[in-house]
């Protein structure tokens, strides 16, 4: 036999057992850790051993058509190494987790979680299942790429190897590199305050391949990368709660699918205007992802451009819809004309000059609302002014105690008010007990009681306007009795003590602070229960409060990152935005920075000053123009004193007309679905 030969069908051999034993080894750590083999884990396990043998069946010539020995040889392990390299990844994020004293402690009282008594054993645990597996499907996966088509013919029997087109032989590590350039755009582990540029860049090898791809691997591929940027830029969330990673990535996942195929599939009829496609689809697609029960948009590409304040200024027309068109438009330009070189195809100036006049058209936008607010800031008298005590304890309300939170604000404040700030401004839930109830039991019986009672003492006694985060609740009558609805809420006291304004949190984080189907799918909501989820009710009233100095609004936690959520709030008649969150659970600038990154772009939308009080996390002030003009360090006690000017109304065209941008998107596509069926049909 010849040696190539030889060579080939050892190299054959060698994947089959190589598939097969670390999972066996891999399923035996499993059983030995948890008693019984990880559902999911087991799956893969089972993946890998049905690809070693239809390996070995296909050569012994089991499968008589080509194309099933072929899918096994180049596809499987495109398959198999993505689908272990998510979960490892998935696995080494979420092992944080076992660092945590209270996962520690809820381990020990629930059954329905096991992880290793520290992060580093977890971690290592999760090398040892995955990575054996992901080594052996990577090697599958180069080996056929590097011997094609050679090891086709010899060793599957299946004829002459395919030819694939320039550039997609390497189609997943590019739809991969894709997916990691994305997430490190934001702000992220790399680098705190992002990389902006490379959101200009990082769609040109997704884009690349998915123009030469078929339907189905174009959809594969843009899925896979929408998980994997997903999971790098959200790491943080493996310790904001138990399930939430989890959800993200799923539903992740679910959305990326009908996005990439509904997309490609106008793209491929759309002809010369095909560029248009992705820039106007995955604007459309970020509002849509902002929507609803599931809205989650975080990570939206225009996001990235947040430090880049003559661009960011079109947000005021378009909201950030408008930066990710025009990010996303400098990516596919790129990429149509990349695609034209490696194809040896000819395409005229058409998308560069439609590129050059969206930018045009957005830098003239910042030009002009720079001078108007220059000019107004030359004629008009002095803005009056007010001035805030920003507090920030660096402290975890949900996990401390009360009773030391409390002390550290008091004490911050207590500084604070050398400077003789017209408000106090505390962060979500810093005070924790609920001030309601609490209010009207015995303090000599109950110790939070007590504590309610000295703090409303502490406030009256400073004579200071105090907004602070705090749960909150209703009773409402129900057939079954008296029935207690809870809120995450923010309250407004008058210097006097007198509690003057409450608004409760609408937009509830999904599964972790909300599920509004407990009845249709009572499974997930008793899963939610077992791993500990506090679940509130929505509040239904956009509440403007009513300070001596200006009017204001308090969206809470994540709720800044809404367009439209504050948009409304400004309608209402807010001229100033306070955002109350707690990111001290993160402990990281990453998740720090990324929230601030989208507050930003909700001060320049509705020209509105936005000043942001977390537990810890990035405690500022971002001016009308989206400049971050004051900060606190992060994840130290600190307070942070501002001075907000408070204009006259002058709503902003976006405050006006709101999210009309992703809408005009869904019509450009619309149409040029419809111009190109009809020209199929008249070629």
């Amino acid at each position: 036999m010849p040696r190539r030969g030889r060579a080939a069908r050892l190299l054959l051999w060698l994947a089959i057992l190589l598939i097969a034993v670390p999972g066996g080894l891999g399923a035996a750590q499993a059983t030995a850790r948890h008693g019984a083999p990880d559902l999911v884990y087991a799956a893969l396990l089972a993946l890998h051993v049905v690809a070693g043998a239809a390996l070995l069946l296909a050569r012994r010539g089991a499968f008589s058509r080509a194309p099933v020995s072929l899918f096994l040889l180049l596809r499987a392990p495109e398959v198999l190494v993505s689908i272990a390299g998510i979960l490892f990844l998935f696995s080494f994020i979420y092992a944080t987790n076992a660092n945590m004293d209270y996962v520690q402690r809820f381990m020990t009282s629930h059954g329905n979680l096991r992880l290793a008594p520290d992060s580093a054993a977890e971690r290592l645990s999760a090398c040892l299942r995955y990575l054996p597996l992901i080594l052996v499907d990577a090697w599958w996966y180069a080996g056929v790429r590097l011997y094609r088509p050679r090891l086709s013919g010899r060793l599957l029997r299946a004829g002459p190897g395919p030819r694939f087109p320039r550039g997609v032989a390497w189609a997943l590590l590019l739809a991969m590199a894709s997916g990691a350039l994305y997430a490190f755009a934001f702000p992220s582990f790399i680098r705190a305050a992002g990389l902006p540029a490379l959101g200009y860049v990082c769609l040109l090898p997704l884009l690349f391949i998915l123009d030469k791809v078929p339907l189905r691997w174009g959809i594969f591929y843009g899925s896979l990368f929408g998980v994997i940027q997903t999971m790098i830029s959200n790491y943080w969330l493996g310790t904001f709660d138990l399930l939430t990673l989890q959800f993200v990535s799923v539903v992740t996942l679910v959305q990326y699918i009908p996005f990439m195929a509904a997309s490609l599939f106008i793209m491929r009829r759309s002809g010369t205007a095909g560029f248009l496609v992705f820039p106007a689809a995955w604007t459309l697609f970020d509002w849509l992802r902002s929507l609803g029960f599931l809205g989650y948009p975080w990570g939206m590409l225009g996001a990235s451009q947040y430090a880049v304040i003559p661009l960011i200024q079109v947000a005021s027309l378009t909201g950030v819809w408008g930066v990710t068109f025009l990010v996303t438009l400098f990516n596919s330009v790129a990429a149509w004309y990349a695609q034209a070189a490696a194809g040896k195809l000819r395409r005229g100036p058409g998308a560069v000059a439609v590129l050059a006049a969206a930018l045009a058209v957005a830098l003239g936008w910042g030009v002009l609302r720079a001078h108007q607010q220059g000019a107004r800031d030359r004629t008009a008298a002095p803005a009056p002014s007010v001035r805030l005590a920003l507090v920030q304890q660096d402290q975890d309300p949900r996990k401390d105690d009360y009773r030391l939170v409390f002390d550290t604000l008091r004490r911050l404040t207590e500084q604070a008010l050398a400077g003789n700030p017209d408000m106090v401004v505390w962060s979500e839930t810093a005070f924790v007990p609920n001030i309601r109830r609490w209010s009207r039991e015995d303090p000599a019986v109950y110790p939070y009681a007590a504590l309610v009672r000295d703090f409303l003492a502490w406030q009256k006694g400073i004579a200071r306007w105090l907004v602070t985060g705090n749960d909150d609740y209703t009773l409402i009558e129900t057939e079954a009795g008296e029935e207690r609805l809870d809120y995450n809420g923010a309250v407004l006291f008058s210097p006097s003590g007198e509690r003057v304004g409450t608004y409760h949190k609408i937009h509830l984080v999904p599964f972790t602070e909300y599920f509004p189907y407990r009845k249709q799918l009572p499974g997930i909501y008793a899963l939610l229960k077992d791993f500990d989820a506090y679940l509130w009710e929505p509040g239904d009233r956009r509440v403007v409060f009513a300070h001596p100095k200006v009017a204001f609004s308090t969206p809470i936690c994540f709720e800044d990152v809404f367009p439209d959520d504050v948009r409304r709030f400004v309608a209402a008649g807010a001229r100033v935005i306070i955002n109350l969150s707690n990111d001290y659970w993160s402990l990281t600038d990453t998740e720090a920075m990324q929230h601030a990154a989208n507050a930003v772009f909700r001060a320049v939308e509705n020209g509105t000053p936005l000043a942001r009080a977390s537990a810890s996390g990035l405690t500022c002030l971002v001016g009308p123009t989206g400049r971050i003009l004051a900060r606190a360090p992060l994840y130290e006690a600190s307070w942070l004193q501002v001075d907000v000017p408070v204009s006259p109304p002058a709503p902003t065209p976006y405050t006006r007309w709101g999210d009309w941008f992703p809408i005009a998107m869904a019509a450009m596509l619309l149409s040029m679905l419809a111009g190109g069926l009809a020209w199929k049909r008249v070629r």
